[in-house]
């Protein structure tokens, strides 16, 4: 118990700065910058999945975090938003790292993910573009200081940015203390045995685990990969849909839930459907 409750703070800890920045970025925008300046952000173009996916590769999982704040902001797209989620490393790098990983191994899975995350990103800003038509201007005030009760106008953007970042802190270690209990429990029930039994079932079982909005899961995937219980299918799957807490804060911050649900079925869709082409493709 007192290593899952240890666990649960360093996981908050670590996507702090990430998380107070991102807020401090939308306040910025909200109170600072032009209804035009707004809308160039808000229609970044087609080049935004490209650079989401260059950003998610760093091996911090709170640039997940920090891009999910911004789209329910509606600062960034969509497809963006996935590139994020599925070029982000989580905890995968330092664990390969401390176990002796090839650097080039490293390298192939990482620019494999980058690859996905990019192509997947400018098919969903492209899909969103068709079905839904041109995106309007961020309004003057955006939702999130609408519904946060942040007091904004009283005590200036530095004040309500660390407000924001509290209050999801705050949730983020309630909801990763319950899920850390849970992962404990996987880990020591044997049922990881079973997972590689099919390329399709081992990708799917895979995508569930990397989806799981906690650093521990990432972690349990890359040590299932490198004890040989997951081949590689089940470690893309695995490691492009965990993007750390970042599932978590969408579901905080943005208040429309079909939105949500839909972005994280694309989410797990393409992470196993990658996940069963890159195994193929013998990649490590």
């Amino acid at each position: 118990m007192r290593e899952v409750l240890l666990d649960s703070v360093v996981d908050c800890l670590k996507i702090l700065p990430f998380l107070y920045l991102s807020y401090l970025a939308v306040e910025y925008t909200e109170h600072r910058m032009s209804a035009k300046t707004k809308e160039m952000i808000y229609r970044a173009g087609k080049a935004g999945p490209i650079l989401g996916s260059l950003i998610g590769t760093i091996p911090q999982c709170g640039f997940a975090a920090a891009a999910a704040g911004l789209f329910a902001a509606g600062v960034v797209s969509p497809g963006t938003l996935l590139a994020v989620f599925l070029a982000t490393s989580d905890e995968m790098l330092p664990v390969m790292l401390s176990r002796g990983t090839g650097g080039l191994e490293i390298v192939k899975i990482l620019a494999a993910k980058a690859a996905v995350a990019a192509a997947a990103g400018m098919l969903a800003d492209f899909a969103a573009e068709r079905l839904i038509g041109r995106r309007e201007p961020i309004p003057d005030h955006m939702e999130m200081c609408g519904h946060g009760h942040c007091g904004c106008e009283h005590h200036g953007i530095w004040y309500s940015a660390w407000n924001h970042t509290l209050k999801t802190m705050l949730f983020l270690f309630l909801i990763s203390l319950v899920l850390g209990f849970g992962m404990e429990q996987f880990a020591s029930s044997g049922l990881s045995g079973g997972l590689a039994q099919s390329a399709g079932l081992e990708a799917a079982a895979s995508a569930v685990i990397g989806m799981i909005p906690n650093c521990a899961a990432s972690v349990l995937v890359t040590e299932l990969f490198l004890e040989g219980v997951l081949s590689s299918v089940g470690l893309f799957a695995g490691i492009l849909c965990g993007a750390g807490t970042g599932l978590l804060v969408l579901y905080r911050e943005n208040r429309n839930l079909k939105v949500n649900l839909a972005f994280t079925a694309g989410l797990f869709v393409v992470s196993a459907a990658a996940g069963l082409l890159l195994g193929q493709l013998k990649i490590v």
